[in-house]
Formats: structure tokens, C-alpha cells, sequence
């Protein structure tokens, strides 16, 4: 979730240019705003019919996609991958956080790490957690950044 002037700052273009593209996004239903105080915040409308196509086109673009479907197909164990935090919320800041929830081997996620980073040009940071672990985790979960990118069928 960003406002208005955090996002002209970030994308070091005006203000009126941000809230006429806010503004637009908004009517489209892509955008949910949502006032707090003096702030309008604006989030990802993940119920629009268009939204799991325009993750997979970011996802693609900073090749996150890359990491899960290396993580998933090497290490075999993952109940399921979140997305958390600057990523999550759409920030590119060149670090990718990552939750993963299973029984993974560390030494073997720790090498993959290195040469996915190589591959998509950003840090990976991972939280790696067991399922019991993962219940008692969940209401931290929720007040950060979250998407949930990949779960075991």
C-alpha cells in the first residue's frame, strides 16, 4: 500500500501525474483507495478479473516467477510461497523477500539463492518455515505486505 506523494517520490515524476494515473486506475477498478486521515492509500484490487494475469506480467518482469519455479522444482518440499513486502506491495527495491513454508533442505535453498540472484539481478532474502511454525506466524503475516505466489495442491 503507497500514497500519493511516497509514489511521485519513488517514481521522481510529478504529483498531479501520479494522482491522474491513481485516478484512472482507480475508476478501472484495478486500484482500491483507501482514506486514512489526510492520506489516501492505494492497494492492488486483488478481486479484478484482471489482476492474476497482471501479477504473472510483473512477476515475469523482475523474474520472480524465475525464483518460485526454481525454489519449487529443486527443493520438492514447499507447502507455499509468499511474496512479503516491498515486492509484495510493489516496490522494486532491488531485494526480493520471500516466505516459504515446508520441510526444505537450507544448505540446498542457500546455494539455489546464489545463482537465482545471479539470474534476476536482485538480493533474495528467505523466511523459511515450518507448517506449525507457519500457524503460529500467520497474524504477523497479515499485517505485513503479503501475496501468496505458489501452494502445494
Amino acid at each position: 500500500m503507497s500514497y500519493l506523494r511516497e509514489l511521485a517520490k519513488e517514481f521522481n515524476v510529478s504529483s498531479n501525474a501520479v494522482r491522474e494515473e491513481l485516478n484512472q486506475l482507480t475508476k478501472t477498478q484495478l486500484l482500491r483507495s483507501i482514506p486514512n486521515g489526510r492520506h489516501v492509500y492505494y492497494q492492488a484490487n486483488t478481486d479484478h478479473p484482471l489482476f492474476p494475469e497482471l501479477r504473472s506480467i510483473v512477476g515475469k518482469v523482475i523474474g520472480v516467477d524465475q525464483v518460485i519455479d526454481g525454489i519449487v522444482r529443486r527443493l520438492g518440499k514447499v507447502e507455499r510461497a509468499y511474496l512479503i513486502d516491498d515486492y509484495a506491495e510493489g516496490k522494486d527495491s532491488g531485494i526480493i523477500d520471500i516466505l516459504l513454508v515446508g520441510d526444505i533442505n537450507l544448505v540446498q535453498l542457500n546455494e539455489l539463492t546464489k545463482k537465482l540472484e545471479k539470474t534476476v539481478k536482485r538480493k533474495l532474502r528467505h523466511l523459511l518455515l515450518s507448517a506449525n511454525e507457519f500457524h503460529s506466524f500467520i497474524p504477523d503475516l497479515e499485517r505485513r505486505p503479503n501475496i501468496l505466489i505458489w501452494q502445494s495442491e
